[in-house]
């Protein structure tokens, strides 16, 4: 089938970097929709909100009193997921049917800004560059203690997926273990590299580069596209053009180049909707286990909700849930959207 034909017809495309499927049905997207229409959010600006836990100088609920920091102020989160100080679990299950063990870790809260009403896509560039620079920061100082493996920098932005405050902020989970997603992930790059002798995602660059029909922008240190195995909607990655492993090997120009493409990244996310676009976006990177890591490739993956408007958003369930993740729209049209749409965020034009 000519390519014309196939990106028309039911198709499912495999993911080398998780070694999943996912299933691709471009008929869809003609089909009417009933289901539901989430309430767009509409609040006026509020720069300093005295009931934020985030904002500078309130009281965090934890009783801790945050202090009139002026760019990016990170904590130690006062509910965290993860303790630095259990002793190993004697008395767990452990074997081929019931088993759990100990996992240690630190979990850290990581404001962007004291503005509470900002969020990346509207942050100057050297605000966001400060906080690429705090990234930096928190994956060496975690990395460099020995119970520490792995550092997981992530942002959850908005309430549909499932952000508990507005005010811009991520957090930075580091574990004992490297997590499941991106154990996959250096299983696939490994076996990638034995196999070919080349980096999985650096032929992936390349390759999208060439073809030219999933890039949603670039610069000169970094490429933002829809994947060809995408599974949300508008779903992007950002890659580095060079290889290396993680944000602790970047120079001071992969720094602004990344700070770059996640403000346009974003803003484009905004734009395609005029909406406050919500995601989960994390950085994918080299464990910190003292070992040898050439496999890994530095990115990161923005996974979004919305489907059709502000107000529609896709879920994941049944067959997804099931059998295997579904799209309606190919990788090709998102990127073409995105694309599309400018890098000046809507609220600033006239």
């Amino acid at each position: 089938m000519p390519p014309s034909t196939w990106l028309q017809a039911p198709h499912r495309r495999f993911n080398p970097l998780a070694r999943k499927w996912v299933l691709v049905s471009p008929h869809r997207t003609q089909r009417p929709w009933q289901g539901e229409i989430a309430k767009t959010e509409s609040t006026a600006a509020i720069h300093y909100d005295p009931t934020c836990y985030l904002c500078p100088g309130n009281t965090r609920a934890g009783g801790h009193r945050n202090p009139l920091y002026e760019n990016v102020f990170v904590f130690d989160n006062d509910y965290a997921a993860l303790l630095p100080d259990i002793a190993p679990l004697s008395d767990a299950p452990h074997d081929d049917l019931f088993r759990a063990e100990r996992e240690l870790g630190i979990c850290r809260v990581l404001c962007f800004h004291p503005d509470h009403d900002l969020t990346l896509a509207r942050m100057q560039q050297q605000d966001i560059e400060r906080v690429v620079q705090a990234w930096v920061e928190q994956y060496r100082n975690l990395g460099q203690r020995p119970e520490i493996n792995y550092v997981q920098i992530f942002e959850n932005r908005g309430a549909m997926m499932g952000a508990s405050n507005p005010h811009p902020h991520c957090q930075v989970w580091s574990t004992e273990h490297v997590p499941d997603a991106p154990q996959v992930e250096q299983a696939a790059q490994l076996a990638y590299l034995d196999a070919h002798g080349t980096c999985l995602l650096c032929d992936t660059v390349q390759r999208e580069l060439q073809l030219a029909e999933r890039i949603v922008c670039e610069n000169q240190e970094f490429v933002a596209l829809v994947p060809f195995w995408a599974i949300w909607p508008f779903e992007t990655m950002i890659l580095s053009r060079r290889h290396h492993g993680s944000l602790m090997e970047m120079d001071v120009s992969q720094t602004a180049g990344l700070a770059d493409i996640l403000k346009r990244v974003t803003t484009r996310y905004d734009n395609l909707f005029q909406t406050s676009f919500p995601y989960t976006m994390g950085f994918h990177q080299s464990p910190t286990d003292s070992k040898s890591h050439p496999e890994w490739h530095f990115h990161a993956h923005f996974y979004p909700p919305l489907l059709r408007s502000a107000t529609v958003r896709k879920f994941m369930v049944g067959f997804e849930m099931l059998g295997m993740p579904q799209r309606d729209i190919t990788p090709e049209s998102a990127a073409e959207r995105l694309c599309a749409v400018n890098d000046l965020h809507y609220t600033l034009k006239k």
